[in-house]
């Protein structure tokens, strides 16, 4: 299994930006899908940011919340993937993990969850 690290979170202001990694430990297959999922104070983990593998190359997906605010990206060399978040709203506010899946992002329930960081946006 392949698990993730999440570091970067913090208390920011409303329009602040941040910027989250996530490193995986343990075994790492040559190629899988990384997603940015969140979960609010009582509600359910949504997906915010995906990067996957479609048709030979790297593609990314958003919820529409955070299109044109966030960016996913990755390292491969270094295992790490990354979520630039900029305009942070208070809506954001939640602990966001990080998650491998397969190559293309179609499935998400053979890989374990890492313990999740969190972001706090003030007004």
């Amino acid at each position: 299994q392949v698990q993730f690290v999440e570091s970067g979170g913090g208390l920011v202001q409303s329009g602040s930006s941040l910027r989250l990694s996530c490193t995986a430990s343990g075994f790492t297959p040559d190629e899988y899908a990384v997603g940015w999922f969140r979960q609010a104070s009582g509600k359910e983990r949504e997906a915010v940011a995906v990067i996957f593998s479609k048709d030979g190359r790297t593609a990314t997906a958003y919820v529409d919340a955070v299109k044109g605010r966030f960016t996913i990206s990755r390292d491969n060399a270094k295992n790490t993937a990354y979520l630039q978040m900029d305009n942070l709203k208070v809506e954001d506010t939640g602990i966001y993990f990080c998650k491998a899946g397969n190559p293309d992002g179609s499935n998400w329930d053979d890989h374990a969850w890492g313990q999740g960081t969190q972001v706090t946006v003030s007004s």
